[in-house]
C-alpha cells in the first residue's frame, strides 16, 4: 500500500508539514479551454456581451482564483504568489466552433508548489468565460484542464509529454 502525505498515522486527512523544505522559485503552467458557437466567438471578440468584456473580465477572475486556492482546496497552503499571467489563444474547431485555449503561468518562492494555483486559475477563467456567455449557449464545453509544466523543488521540473497534450 502506498503512503499518502495527507494523511496522518490514523488514516485521517492531514495538512502536510513544509515547514523543513527549502524555499525555491518556483513556476507552473496550466491550461484548459472552452468550446463554443461560432456566434458566441464573434460576440466576445466584439466585445457585444451585455455582461461586459468576457475576457478581461474572466482574466481578472483568474487572478483571483489564483490568490484564493488555499480557501477552497483543503490541503493547499496559502502561499504568496509573485506573479500570475494569463493568456488567451483562439483555435477554429470543426462544425462551426470555436475554441478559447487559456494558459495560466503562477510564480513563487517558498516551500511548496503552484501547480494548484495555474489549476485554479484557468478553471476559474473558463468558468467566468460560461457564466458571462451562458446566456447565449448553455452548450458550452469546458476542458481539458491539465498542467503542462512546473519547475522548482525537490521533486524537480515536469513538462507535459506532446503525446500526453489533449
Amino acid at each position: 500500500m502506498s503512503h499518502f502525505s495527507h494523511f496522518n498515522d490514523h488514516g485521517r486527512a492531514k495538512m502536510v508539514d513544509i515547514s523543513e523544505k527549502k524555499e525555491s522559485s518556483r513556476k507552473a503552467i496550466a491550461r484548459s479551454s472552452v468550446q463554443m458557437t461560432k456566434g458566441v466567438y464573434e460576440n466576445i471578440i466584439h466585445q457585444n456581451n451585455k455582461k461586459g468584456d468576457v475576457l478581461g473580465v474572466s482574466q481578472i477572475a483568474g487572478i483571483m482564483g489564483a490568490k484564493q486556492t488555499s480557501s477552497i482546496i483543503p490541503m493547499c497552503h496559502p502561499i504568496p504568489i509573485n506573479g500570475v499571467d494569463l493568456s488567451f489563444k483562439w483555435l477554429p474547431i470543426p462544425h462551426d466552433r470555436f475554441e478559447l485555449v487559456i494558459e495560466a503561468e503562477v510564480k513563487t518562492v517558498g516551500s511548496t508548489g503552484v501547480e494548484m494555483e495555474a489549476l485554479t486559475a484557468v478553471s476559474v477563467t473558463a468558468l467566468t468565460v460560461y457564466d458571462m456567455c451562458k446566456a447565449v449557449d448553455k452548450g458550452m464545453i469546458i476542458g481539458p484542464t491539465y498542467l503542462l509544466e512546473k519547475s522548482g523543488g525537490k521533486n524537480g521540473d515536469y513538462k507535459r509529454m506532446e503525446k500526453d497534450k489533449e
